[in-house]
């Protein structure tokens, strides 16, 4: 069992990720380290960097920055309970967070499209833009 604490103890960052349930993949996790979605200790980083306990880590996945606090290191892939015992957001992250997610939501209201006009928007279209729709 010593053995395997020592294993915990030296863990690349991807598969931190991989194993905190931020990515699906460890090869995800690589892609974004190495396109620069993943901050460690305030700066670019490379998969195999080890995180320690108490690292800040920035983690930018789709419309969402999370700041996390690494509380334990783990290379194995569990649940999502014991998955988020391996970190802590900070206050400020979940503040910015929920703030941009209201935002989005609030300037979406209403517009929501398939990307196709239908019929009546088409015929608004082609007299805004002075043409007949016979072309």
């Amino acid at each position: 069992m010593a053995q395997k604490s020592e294993e915990d103890d030296k863990v690349r960052l991807d598969k931190w990720l991989w194993a905190a349930r931020f990515f699906k993949t460890r090869a995800l996790a690589k892609a974004a380290i190495e396109s620069g979605k993943v901050h460690c200790r305030g700066e670019r980083c490379k998969p195999g960097k080890e995180p320690r306990v108490g690292d800040e880590i920035l983690i930018r996945t789709g419309f969402e920055d999370r700041t996390v606090v690494v509380q334990a290191l783990s290379v194995v892939r569990r649940g999502a309970p014991e998955a988020q015992a391996l970190y802590n957001e900070t206050p400020d992250s979940i503040a910015k967070r929920e703030n941009a997610a209201a935002q989005r939501k609030a300037g979406n209201l209403g517009m929501t499209s398939d990307g196709k006009p239908n019929k009546k928007q088409r015929r608004q279209l082609f007299q805004f833009r002075g043409s007949s729709n016979d072309d």
